[in-house]
Formats: C-alpha cells, sequence, structure tokens
C-alpha cells in the first residue's frame, strides 16, 4: 500500500479480452504474438511478467469480477451481478430495493428467435428507442431504462417486492427463442414476481420497438432493427470499500463502457469521459492515452481500459483484434514518452480471454 509521502504514480492499462487462443487464420498464433507490440515488449523486457488467474484457476471471468479483482477486491464477497454496473455507469440512480439489469437491443424475428443479439452493432437512434419504455409502470413497478455504449442498455425495475434472483431473457446466442424468465427458486415470490414483471417488459419492448421509425429506417437502409430489449444480469447495488481510502490513492478511470465506468463510480474513481472514446473498433484509442496523461496531473492511480480487442472477439474477426491491440500499443508507447518512468509504474493486462473462436 502507498504512504502519505510515497509520490509514485500507477497507471493500468486494460485490453478488454485481450487475452486470445492461438487461431488458424494467424498462423497459429495469437491476436497478441501476431501484433507488432514494440511498447508492450518493452515493458515485458524491462519489467515483471507474470500470469495470474484473476479469481481462481478453471474459474471464468467477465470484464464485471475480473475488474473488480484486478483492483483488489474479492468478487465472491462485493458482486451482485452486473446490471447496478451497467446502470451507474450510464448516470442512473441505483437505490436500495432496485433490481438492474444489462440489457442489449437487439434482433428477432415474429417468431422472437434472436436473429443478432447487438442488432447489428446499431450506433445510433437508441436513444430514441430507449425513450418508448423509459419511465412507465408495469403492475405497481417503475421502469427506467437508459442507452448506453451503441446496442448496450441498462435497466432499472423499482417497486416492492422484488428479488434479483432470476434467470436471464437473453439466450446468449443467435437462432434460439427469447427465454422466458423464471425464478431461480420456484418457492421465491419475490422472484417469481419479478420474473413476471421482465417478461412483461420484454414483450412490451418489441411491440413499442418492432415498427419504431428509428427501425422502419434501419430496414429501409439494409439494416438488422432493434426491435427487442433483452435484460440479463440482474442484481442489486453492492456495498463496496472505498478504493482510494483502502490504498491511499486519488483514482480515476478512462473506459468506454458503462460497465467499466460503473465499476470505477461504485469503488470511487473519478471517471473521465472521452467524446471520441466510442468502445467500437473506430475509438480514438489516442485520446484516451491523451486522457491518462491528463489525468495523472491531478491523480495518482489511472485505470484505462479499452473495449475493442473484446469487440472484434466476439464478431470472429481475429485480424481486426490484431489491428486494435497494435493501436493500443501505439497509445502506450506516446503515453511513456509523456512520464518518468522513476515515479510511475505502467501495468499492461487483459481482464479476461475472449477467444476469437468461440465469439
Amino acid at each position: 500500500m502507498a504512504t502519505s509521502s510515497d509520490t509514485r504514480k500507477v497507471i493500468v492499462l486494460i485490453g478488454d479480452g485481450m487475452a486470445d487462443r492461438p487461431h488458424p487464420a494467424l498462423g497459429g498464433k495469437t491476436p497478441l504474438e501476431a501484433a507488432h507490440t514494440p511498447n508492450m515488449d518493452r515493458i515485458a523486457a524491462e519489467g515483471e511478467t507474470g500470469i495470474m488467474d484473476l479469481i481462481a484457476p478453471g474459474v471464468r471471468v467477465g470484464s464485471d469480477t475480473g475488474h473488480l479483482a484486478l483492483l483488489g477486491y474479492d468478487p465472491y464477497a462485493v458482486y451482485t451481478g452486473r446490471g447496478p454496473f451497467e446502470a451507474l455507469g450510464v448516470g442512473m440512480e441505483v437505490r436500495g430495493g432496485d433490481i438492474a439489469f444489462r440489457c442489449n437491443f437487439s434482433t428477432v424475428d415474429d417468431n422472437m428467435v434472436v436473429l443478432d443479439r447487438r442488432a447489428g452493432r446499431i450506433t445510433e437512434g437508441t436513444d430514441q428507442l430507449a425513450a418508448e419504455v423509459n419511465g412507465i409502470f408495469i403492475e405497481d413497478v417503475q421502469v427506467f431504462f437508459k442507452e448506453s455504449v451503441a446496442h448496450r442498455g441498462a435497466l432499472i425495475l423499482r417497486g416492492p417486492g422484488l428479488s434479483p434472483k432470476i434467470t436471464d431473457a437473453d439466450p446468449h446466442a443467435e437462432g434460439e427463442k427469447v427465454h422466458e424468465v423464471q425464478a431461480i427458486d420456484p418457492d421465491d415470490a419475490a422472484a417469481r414476481r419479478t420474473a413476471r414483471i421482465v417478461n412483461q417488459f420484454v414483450r412490451l419492448s418489441y411491440e413499442k420497438l418492432k415498427d419504431h421509425p428509428v427501425n422502419r429506417q434501419r430496414i429501409v437502409q439494409g439494416l438488422k432493427p432493434a426491435n427487442i430489449i433483452l435484460p440479463r444480469g440482474a442484481g442489486i447495488a453492492p456495498t463496496i470499500p472505498d478504493f482510494n481510502t483502502h490504498y491511499n490513492l486519488k483514482g480515476a478511470c478512462v473506459a468506454e463502457t458503462g460497465l467499466i465506468k460503473g465499476i470505477a463510480r461504485f469503488v470511487g474513481l473519478a471517471v473521465l469521459e472521452v467524446p471520441e472514446a466510442t468502445g467500437g473498433l473506430d475509438s480514438d484509442v489516442m485520446a484516451m492515452g491523451r486522457k491518462v496523461v491528463e489525468a495523472l496531473q491531478e491523480h495518482t492511480f489511472v485505470l484505462c481500459n479499452v473495449k475493442g480487442p473484446d469487440v472484434a472477439a466476439h464478431d470472429h474477426n481475429p485480424q481486426a483484434k490484431v489491428d486494435i491491440i497494435q493501436r493500443i500499443d501505439e497509445m502506450l508507447g506516446w503515453v511513456l514518452t509523456q512520464i518518468d518512468p522513476a515515479t510511475t509504474y505502467v501495468v499492461v493486462s487483459a481482464d479476461h480471454t475472449t477467444a476469437c473462436s468461440y465469439g
């Protein structure tokens, strides 16, 4: 732990989902092996390297639990579901008793079969779609919904007698029907009630969005309509010790997605916005690097998450993953020219594996 007289600073640069498996399209190399990364190579040669299991050997790690672990928290002790992080990350208030979800705008056919879980990675018009369901009531439960980056969104249910102990509506695969949400414990009345509310929300989202002008225009343009909202990752607001107090640091976060911003806010990191950072493969990674260096003027710890490697892998595109890794490396090289290595630690890591072969 840093002491009050310690002037050292820390940059933690995370390539989201950057770890991978060897891929035949890359000559049997992983994207990291195939990428030209002289600056990461320099850090590996001059610094310390290692392999870590963020939680435990054999335990699958997501961006949520991975970042909690990287920040020094035990996910088993503090993790209550992904939804609250997504909601806080897009600026929503998560109160005690609220149930929060992460969501996707998705594309389904008339039989509720999922054609595209990400609605063609929609980037425009989601604010108009979100307005159709935000603020409505289902029974005595108020619904709050806000769009996030690209196809993502966050949902909050606010009302009496709710529980996060339910299954997901999202089938997590194309070609499958939207799942009917159920209580994990059939004897849990609050969970049964919550599942019923969520199922009504999903059906209502389809009715409101299928003929929305945004989607009619997308169809005309040959794009996939974002005609349904699929919630998953139900959770309640967690209680997490303050990062800055625990480590005697003044922390900030430079990130693109609501999830990482939400985690940062929950643990007490200042979230610094970068308008050019889109969360996609078109993101201005160098602008994120400039914000990291700027943040070091006022902060002693900066977490920077670049989403692109994860996006490329989910799209089964190993070459795109190589390209974004190389852009991250270029940004890292510039950052290294702007800092004093004698007083600033630079940590480069992934938060989890997203394999291009699996998506």
